[in-house]
C-alpha cells in the first residue's frame, strides 16, 4: 500500500486539532457576553470537521489514512505527521461529540472566569485529538503532556473545595509516568534507527531484555492514565472536585488515553514482553473490575460510585486488550466508546442534579422520579447501559470482552463476568434511591426538570446508546479491518522465517495500531489453547 494514496487533498486532521485553538483565540477577544456562544460554535465546528473524516474513512482499509506529513525539526528528524486507522477514528469522533455538551452542561454551571474556562476547555480538545492522530513521537507527546495542563486549571480552578489537593494529585501521579515515557520514547529512537516515525517504530525488531523495560515504562504512564490497579488512587479525588464538565472529559476521553497508548505502542512494538506480561495484565485488570464494583457498592456520593464504576469498567478495557484475540481487542475498543458515552452521560446527569440540589450526596437527592421525569427517564437509560442490558451500547462491547476472554481462559472470563453482576447491583441500588426513593424531607418536590438546554445536551447520548446497542456494524466494521490485518499477519508469520523474509521492510506497510509480532499471538494460543 501506498501511503499516498490515503492522503487527503484536504487537511481534515489538521484543521480538527488546529481549529479549538482558533475557537480559543476567538474566546479571548469576543464580548463576554458571546463567550459560552463562541465556545459552543468552535466545538460544533470542529464536530462538523470530524463528520467528514468519518464517513470518508473507507473500512476496508487497514492502514492509515487522511495522512499528513511535513518535516519539521531535520536533526533530530521530527516530522509533523497525522493520520487515523480503525482504532483511533471512533475516538475522534467521541471527543469531537462530547465538547459540545460539555459546553452546554456548563453553561449555567460555571459563572466565575466563564472566559478562561472555555478557552482552557478548547485547547484541551486540540491536545486530546492531538492524542488520537499523532505519528510522529514527539508530537505524540507533545499532545500527550498538553493534556495536562488544561486539565489541572479545570480541575484547579473551577473544582470543589478540595480541588487544589486533587488537582495536585492528578498532576503527579500523571507526570511520573510521563517522565518514564519520554524515557521509553528516546530509547526507542536509538534502537529503532533513529527515527521517531510510530509507524516505522512497530516495524522493527527489538531485544526482547530491552522489550521488558521499555513495556514497564509505557506501563508507568499508560496504567496511571486508565487508570489500572492499584494506580487508581488519584481518580476519585479528581472526579468528586472536577466541575461537570471536567468530569466528563476526565472520564470519556483521558482514560482511553491509557488503553490507547497500549494499542499504538505496547502490542505492536513490544510483542514478546507483551506476552511476557501478559498474564499480569490479565490479572490486575480482572481485579481493577471486581474492586471496582465493590468499591462503587460502598459509595454514598454520587460521582465517586461513578469513578469507582469507572475503574471497574476500564478494566473491561484492558482485558480486551490483553486477551490478544481478535473478539477481545473489538470489544476493548468498543468499550471505550460506550464508557465514554455511558459514563459522560452519567456525570451529567449529577451535574445536572447538582445544580439544583447544591450536594452530590445520594441521601439528599432521592425520590427525584415525581419532580424531574424527564431526570429520572434519563437517569434510568443511562444506568441500564451502564450495567450492561441487552439492547443498549455497553451490553455489545463487554459481550465482545467476555467472549474474548473465554477464550483465552475460561476462569479468567469467569471472574470478569462477576463485575457485571456487581455492576448491576450498585447501578440498580443507586437508581432505586435517587429516581425512586422515598425523601426524607420534601425539598426535593419543588425541583424543576431538564430544560431544552439541559435536554439537548442528552438526545444525542440516548441516541447513541441505542443506535450501537441495536445496531453497531458501522463502529465494528472501521476497526475490523485492522484486526483483520492483525490476524492475517500473525498467520503469514507463523508459517517461518520465509514468509517473513518475503516482506519489503522499505515498502509501506499496512501499520495498524494492532500490528503484533507472530510470537505474541503464538504465546496466546500457545499457552491459553
Amino acid at each position: 500500500m501506498n501511503e499516498a494514496s490515503l492522503q487527503s487533498a484536504f487537511p481534515w486532521l489538521t484543521v480538527l486539532v488546529f481549529l479549538p485553538l482558533v475557537g480559543a483565540v476567538f474566546v479571548c477577544l469576543v464580548k463576554e457576553t458571546a463567550v459560552r456562544w463562541t465556545a459552543l460554535a468552535a466545538t460544533v465546528a470542529d464536530l462538523l470537521v470530524a463528520l467528514p473524516v468519518w464517513f470518508q474513512f473507507d473500512p476496508a482499509v487497514p492502514g492509515m489514512q487522511f495522512t499528513e506529513h511535513v518535516s519539521w525539526i531535520a536533526s533530530p528528524p521530527i516530522s509533523y505527521r497525522l493520520g487515523v486507522d480503525g482504532i483511533s477514528l471512533p475516538l475522534v469522533l467521541m471527543t469531537a461529540l462530547l465538547m459540545p455538551l460539555c459546553v452546554l452542561a456548563s453553561w449555567q454551571a460555571i459563572e466565575t472566569r466563564v472566559r478562561s474556562f472555555m478557552a482552557v476547555m478548547l485547547v484541551m480538545e486540540a491536545a486530546m485529538l492531538g492524542v488520537f492522530v499523532a505519528l510522529d513521537f514527539v508530537l505524540f507527546y507533545i499532545f500527550w503532556e498538553a493534556m495536562l495542563i488544561p486539565m489541572y486549571l479545570l480541575i484547579g480552578v473551577w473544582g470543589g473545595p478540595n480541588r487544589l489537593y486533587a488537582a495536585i494529585k492528578f498532576f503527579l501521579y500523571t507526570l511520573a509516568g510521563s517522565v518514564l515515557l519520554l524515557v521509553a520514547i528516546i530509547v526507542l529512537y536509538f534502537q529503532g534507527g533513529h527515527t521517531f516515525d510510530i509507524l516505522a517504530l512497530a516495524r522493527r525488531s527489538y531485544d526482547a531484555s530491552l522489550q521488558a523495560w521499555l513495556f514497564l515504562a509505557f506501563f508507568a504512564a499508560f496504567a496511571v492514565k486508565v487508570p489500572m490497579f492499584p494506580f487508581h488512587t488519584w481518580l476519585p479525588d479528581a472526579h468528586v472536585e472536577a466541575p461537570t464538565a471536567g468530569s466528563v472529559i476526565l472520564a470519556s476521553v483521558l482514560l482511553k488515553m491509557g488503553a490507547y497508548g497500549f494499542l499504538r505502542f505496547s502490542l505492536p512494538m513490544l510483542p514478546d514482553a507483551t506476552a511476557t506480561f501478559t498474564p499480569l495484565m490479565i490479572a490486575l485488570s480482572i481485579t481493577a473490575i471486581i474492586y471496582g464494583a465493590y468499591m462503587a457498592l460502598a459509595q454514598t456520593d454520587l460521582k465517586k460510585l461513578i469513578a469507582y464504576s469507572s475503574v471497574s469498567h476500564m478494566g473491561f478495557v484492558t482485558l480486551g486488550i490483553f486477551v490478544l484475540n481478535h473478539q477481545g481487542i473489538e470489544g476493548a475498543v468498543l468499550q471505550m466508546v460506550n464508557h465514554g458515552i455511558t459514563t459522560g452521560a452519567l456525570f451529567l446527569c449529577v451535574g445536572a442534579v447538582y445544580e439544583r440540589t447544591h450536594s452530590r450526596m445520594i441521601a439528599d437527592n432521592v425520590g427525584l422520579a415525581g419532580p424531574m421525569p424527564r431526570y429520572a427517564t434519563l437517569l434510568v437509560i443511562f444506568a441500564l447501559s451502564s450495567l450492561g442490558l441487552p439492547g443498549t451500547n455497553s451490553f455489545v462491547g463487554e459481550f465482545l470482552v467476555l467472549v474474548g476472554a473465554f477464550l483465552w481462559n475460561k476462569i479468567a472470563a469467569g471472574l470478569a463476568a462477576l463485575g457485571v453482576i456487581l455492576a448491576a447491583v450498585y447501578v440498580l441500588w443507586m437508581v432505586q434511591r435517587v429516581a425512586f426513593g422515598v425523601p426524607a424531607d420534601r425539598h426535593t418536590s419543588r425541583l424543576a426538570d431538564l430544560n431544552p438546554r439541559e435536554t439537548a445536551a442528552f438526545v444525542p447520548l440516548v441516541a447513541l446508546v441505542f443506535w450501537i446497542g441495536i445496531f453497531p456494524s458501522p463502529l465494528l466494521t472501521r476497526m475490523h479491518a485492522s484486526v483483520n490485518e492483525l490476524v492475517e499477519r500473525a498467520e503469514t508469520r507463523d508459517q517461518g522465517p520465509e514468509a517473513r523474509g518475503n516482506r519489503n521492510d522499505d515498502s509501506e506497510p499496512h501499520d495498524t495500531a494492532l500490528l503484533l509480532a507472530p510470537r505474541l499471538a503464538s504465546h496466546a494460543r500457545e499457552s491459553h489453547p
